[in-house]
This record gives C-alpha cells, structure tokens and sequence, in this order.
C-alpha cells in the first residue's frame, strides 16, 4: 500500500554535517520525496509539535534540542512508507539500533539519533500536516 511519512532530519544530524549522506539514503530506498523544507523550530513550534508527550520527563530537553537548530522536514511516499522508514531509521536509541540504521551510523542517544519518523498512518496525517498544512488566509 502507497502511503505518506513524515520524516525529519534533526539539529543533531544538520551539525554533524549528515544530510546529505541521509537524503542519498532516503532516494536508495526508493521513496519519493514529495515534500522538503528547512526550517528552524521555535520552542514554541517545538512544543506544539510533540505534544503528545508535553507530560513526560523528556518534553522539555526534547523540545529544547529540537529547537536548536535547523532541521529538515519531508515528507516520503512510497510502498508501506512509514514501516519502511521506520526500519531505515533503526531503533530510537542508537545502541540498540540495527547495524546499517541511519540511528545506528549517525545518532549518539535517545535524544539525540539523528531523524525521526511518524509511528502510524493517523500520526503520519497529523505530522505531515503540522508542517505542510496551507495557512488560510483571514477573510
């Protein structure tokens, strides 16, 4: 089934100069990049962001690090795309993610692994929405 992922490259991963290395791996994996931008979250865009988690001891250190710096959004079409990305991505902490995993070659801890990726289709709609969603205009 042909569906849509977010997918994002964080601060972590743009300073250690990365990107790029991960961009060649999303077109090897043969997903279509349909959306991409640059951006540099505010903590209050942070915070809006994950706020499913606004009640866990991670919250604030997680938005904090998210607004950092820059970070890349896509979003990535293609056959069972978010399963796909999920296991392109490896396990959320780095020394448990499988030998090949972008988190694996370029993340250094739960926090700090380098991309991120929705967990399910629901999500995937809500995230991809977050970012890409037109603005309307006030009439």
């Amino acid at each position: 089934m042909v569906e849509k992922t977010l997918a994002i490259i964080k601060p972590d991963a743009i300073k250690k100069k990365v990107m790029g290395k991960i961009l060649q791996r999303i077109e090897e994996e043969e997903f279509l990049i349909s959306g991409l931008k640059m951006l540099h979250l505010t903590k209050e865009e942070a915070q809006g962001f994950y706020i499913v988690h606004k009640d866990k001891h991670f919250y604030d250190p997680l938005t904090d690090f998210m607004s950092s710096g820059e970070i890349v959004i896509l979003v990535l079409e293609g056959e069972d795309a978010i399963s796909h990305w999920r296991k392109v991505m490896g396990a959320t902490d780095p020394a448990m993610a499988e030998s090949g995993t972008l988190r694996q070659m370029f993340g250094s801890s739960v926090e700090q692994n380098s991309v991120h990726g929705s967990d399910g289709p629901e999500t995937a709609e809500w995230e991809i929405d977050y970012f890409y969603k037109e603005k309307k205009e006030e009439e």
